[in-house]
Order: C-alpha cells, then sequence, then structure tokens
C-alpha cells in the first residue's frame, strides 16, 4: 500500500494518529512525520504495520450508511464477508491481518494441550481458536473480540454464532500488528467483563504474561523455558513452552522471535 492508499484510508476510516500509533506499535512522531510527508523512506516493517491497520479490500466494506467510527454495533458487522476478520471495541472496527505460520503453530499448540487435558479429564468446559467471535459483556452490543485461544465452562454461553459472555480463559499471542491491541484496549476488556484468566504470549520478549483476574488481578510472568499452570484448573494443568520453543527454533529459528 503505498503512502499516499494510506493517508486515503485513514481519512476514510477517521482514525488519528494517536489511534492509528496505539493500533500499529509504531510510534507517535513516526506516524506523524510519515503521514505529513516529512519522512520519504519509512522502513518495511513500519509500512507493514501500519498497513495491518489500515488495510481493505474495499472501502465500502466499513461503511454503514450515517455510521462513523465509535459508532459501529454488532449488527453492523452482519454484512462484511465471511473472510473478512474483524474485531469491534467500542464502536470501533479493527482490521485483523493474516496470523504467521508460528503464530498458527503456537495457537494449535496450546488448543491442543488444553483439549487433551479437558477430554481426559472428561471436563465439561469447551476450547475454542479463533475465528470465535466473543462478546464479553452481553448488554455490550459495541464490543465483539476475536481470541486467539479461550476455554468456556459454563456452556450456557456457548451459542451457534460465538460465545456470549465472559470466558473462563483467553489466550492471546501477540503480534506486531495486534500488540498494543492487546495489551491495552483487550486486556481491559477482558477484566472488566469477568475473564477468569487472561495470557499474553509476547514471544518477541519470551515470555509468558499471566493475569489471574479471579484473584485480585495478579500477573505473573513466565519464560519460554518454563511449564505454565492454568490457574481455571487449579494447577493441575502446565503447559511446557519449552517444547513449543523448541519446536518452533526448528522451524524458524530466529525467524519466529522476531515478528
Amino acid at each position: 500500500m503505498r503512502i499516499e492508499d494510506m493517508k486515503r484510508r485513514k481519512r476514510e476510516l477517521g482514525y488519528t494518529a494517536r489511534q492509528i500509533s496505539d493500533l500499529s506499535g509504531v510510534p507517535l512522531g513516526t506516524v506523524q512525520k510519515i503521514f505529513s510527508g516529512h519522512t520519504k523512506a519509512p522502513r518495511y516493517d513500519t509500512l507493514r504495520a501500519l498497513e495491518a491497520v489500515l488495510r481493505w479490500e474495499s472501502p465500502e466494506l466499513t461503511r454503514v450508511p450515517g455510521k462513523k467510527q465509535g459508532e459501529y454495533t454488532i449488527a453492523d458487522l452482519e454484512g462484511f464477508p465471511e473472510e473478512r476478520r474483524v474485531e469491534l471495541i467500542d464502536g470501533v472496527i479493527y482490521d485483523l491481518a493474516s496470523p504467521t505460520g508460528a503464530h498458527q503453530i503456537a495457537v494449535g499448540f496450546l488448543h491442543a494441550e488444553l483439549w487433551n487435558f479437558i477430554r481426559s479429564n472428561q471436563g465439561g468446559c469447551v476450547v475454542n481458536i479463533a475465528p470465535t467471535g466473543v462478546q464479553p459483556d452481553p448488554e455490550d452490543d459495541t464490543t465483539l473480540l476475536e481470541p486467539d485461544v479461550l476455554v468456556t465452562c459454563d456452556r450456557e454461553k456457548i451459542t451457534m454464532p460465538g460465545i456470549k459472555g465472559a470466558p473462563d480463559l483467553v489466550i492471546e499471542v501477540l503480534s506486531p500488528s495486534t500488540r498494543k491491541r492487546d495489551l491495552l484496549l483487550k486486556t481491559g476488556k477482558y477484566e472488566q467483563a469477568g475473564v477468569r484468566e487472561l495470557w499474553l504470549v509476547d514471544h518477541m520478549n519470551r515470555r509468558v504474561l499471566v493475569y489471574d483476574f479471579e484473584h485480585g488481578n495478579v500477573v505473573s510472568m513466565y519464560g519460554f523455558r518454563d511449564k505454565v499452570p492454568v490457574l481455571i484448573f487449579d494447577g493441575v494443568l502446565t503447559i511446557d513452552f519449552g517444547e513449543l520453543s523448541d519446536y518452533l527454533d526448528e522451524l524458524f529459528g530466529d525467524e519466529w522471535w522476531e515478528q
């Protein structure tokens, strides 16, 4: 996407430079310099991060007559093509970039560990992976999230369209295009809605942040060589990130950690 195309998309979506910075992880000053024309040749990784926020196949996909960013509801998303992955947070539509192969392997590994434990222990909980729409607060029709992995133990919350209510466990595998959104906006939404436990898998810093919302928002940090206990299962299940780390190192080397 050319800089001129980005400027057009910025106007169409109604984003401020601050919003683009928060969503892309690109420093505010850099965003301002690019869109003002002061920076003539931005770095490739910077352009990729901006593109992930601003890219759409056609502008009309976000257009609902009489509405703009900050005013959308879940009902407005019903006309979007199924292949378009988006999240809605406080009435603002965010495009989800296509995940990398390494990201999907990490998600699949975490899903398998949870699935096998639940099945082996005849648990009533259900584990899902993206794309699964989650309306954390059933009374709030301006927010619909799409976690990477989630566990829901109250089956009344599970519907054909997705999860209506707070899951018990949410896991987000951070990526450059969603990093700030996961760390700031979505973490707050999960806590407010009553999610019991949240994991943020931060491979760039080789750490896993575990938020224990159920017991007073206690935050624990683990490394990528640690076995991380699943709190909603009282620590009976632990997930060995060393196993995941070794496998991804074997497949992708340093490329996985840099993405």
